[in-house]
C-alpha cells in the first residue's frame, strides 16, 4: 500500500447534522418514540433533513448551547448535554448523529456506534448517519459492513460526495476494488471539481487498471 495513500483522512464535514432542522414548540410534551422525518433532495445543493417533534422550548436551547459548545472543541461538556437531549427527546434521530459524531471526535468509537446505531433506528435512511457508521465500521476493520453503510447513504442521495469519496477510498485502500474505486472518485469529481488531491488517486487508480501509462 502507498504509504502516501494510506494517509488519506476518511472524514465528514466536522457537524455535518448541523444543517438538520429540528422544529419545536413549546411544551412539556416529549417527542413521541418515532419522529416524522422528511428528507428533501436538491440536487444541486444538497439535502435537508427535517424533524417535527413537540419538545420543551427548554430542550432547543439546551441543543444549540450543546452544539455551541462542541464548535469550541469543548467535547466532553458538549457530549454531556447532548446527552441529556437524547433522553428528552428519545424519537429524535439528529441529536444521537451529533453525539454519535462528538464521540468519535473523542475517540470513543463504541459510543459512536451505538448512538449512530440507535440514529438509524429512528430514521433508517439518514445519509449523515450512515456516512458517519460507515467511517466507525472502516475504522474497526468491518470493511464490508462500511461498504454497505456508505452505499446505503449513496442510495440516499447519490450526489453525497463525503459519502462517495470515503467509499472510493474504501475500495482503493482496503478491498481492493479498482473499479469501484474508478467510478467512485470519478462521481466525486463530477460533483467536487477542482479536488487535486483526489484527482492524483485516480490517476494512481487508472494506472493500476492499465487505462493509463
Amino acid at each position: 500500500m502507498n504509504a502516501a495513500l494510506s494517509a488519506r483522512l476518511i472524514r465528514s464535514a466536522l457537524m455535518t447534522s448541523l444543517s438538520i432542522v429540528v422544529a419545536a414548540c413549546n411544551t412539556t410534551t416529549q417527542a413521541v418514540k418515532r419522529t416524522p422525518v422528511r428528507i428533501d433532495i436538491q440536487e444541486a445543493v444538497g439535502f435537508t433533513i427535517t424533524e417535527e417533534a413537540r419538545i420543551p422550548g427548554a430542550v432547543r436551547v439546551d441543543y444549540d448551547q450543546a452544539l455551541g459548545l462542541l464548535e469550541q472543541n469543548r467535547l466532553e461538556d458538549g457530549i454531556a448535554g447532548l446527552e441529556s437531549i437524547v433522553v428528552e427527546a428519545p424519537g429524535l434521530s439528529t441529536p444521537r448523529v451529533d453525539l454519535g459524531i462528538a464521540y468519535h471526535r473523542a475517540g470513543d468509537l463504541e459510543a459512536a456506534e451505538t448512538h449512530l446505531t440507535q440514529a438509524l433506528e429512528v430514521n433508517p435512511r439518514h445519509p449523515i448517519a450512515l456516512n458517519e457508521l460507515g467511517i466507525v465500521y472502516r475504522k474497526t476493520a468491518r470493511f464490508e459492513e462500511a461498504r454497505e453503510s456508505y452505499e446505503a447513504a449513496l442510495a440516499v442521495y447519490p450526489g453525497y460526495h463525503y459519502a462517495r469519496r470515503n467509499l472510493a477510498i474504501l475500495c482503493d485502500l482496503y478491498l481492493d476494488d479498482l473499479n469501484c474505486a474508478r467510478t467512485n472518485y470519478e462521481a466525486y469529481m463530477a460533483t467536487v471539481r477542482g479536488d487535486e488531491e483526489v484527482s492524483m488517486w485516480l490517476k494512481d487508480v487508472r494506472y493500476r487498471l492499465g487505462l493509463e501509462e
